[in-house]
């Protein structure tokens, strides 16, 4: 079997991702050379969910925290790309194996940008707001573009198409 290697099969990396929207145009940015999956492509901003996003804050009665993969979303953004975004919406979700042998489940956002000036980490080395045609003049991640083509539909009030097909 082609996965044999992967140890726990129940257990995933929780990962989410921001199409961040503003006057139009997404923001992208340039993963860097020394990233694990994906040097060098283009993507949308996010990361992997940590057990710090929630297990230092009280949880509610029933011993349960809420709202941790959006609390873990935004804390990414600001990490990578120092914005802060709006209402956060789902779009959709997609599961992978890295070349590692880690299974990853990724949930995909978009929401608007609400304020600050895009500063890029050493996780990327650039950074574009791109409008849906312009995006296809980037070397984007699998999926990335047809992301912003779906945020994009229902932004102009369209039923998103599925663009997967």
């Amino acid at each position: 079997m082609k996965y044999a290697k992967i140890k726990d099969r129940e257990l995933h990396r929780i990962v989410s991702t921001a199409i961040i929207h503003k006057d139009g145009k997404y923001l992208i940015t340039k993963r860097s050379l020394s990233k694990k999956v994906f040097p060098g492509m283009w993507t949308v901003p996010g990361g992997g969910m940590a057990i710090d996003d929630y297990v230092n804050e009280k949880p509610n009665k029933d011993k349960v925290w809420y709202f941790s993969l959006e609390k873990s979303l935004r804390r990414e953004v600001s990490e990578e790309v120092n914005l802060e975004i709006g209402k956060i919406d789902y779009l959709l979700d997609l599961t992978l194996i890295r070349p590692d042998n880690i299974p990853v489940i990724t949930f995909s956002f978009y929401a608007p940008w609400k304020k600050g000036k895009v500063q890029i980490s050493d996780e990327s080395v650039e950074y574009a707001w791109v409008s849906r045609n312009e995006a296809k003049k980037y070397n984007l991640i699998a999926g990335i573009r047809e992301e912003i083509y779906m945020v994009d539909d229902i932004l102009n009030g369209q039923k998103p198409k599925n663009y997967f097909k």
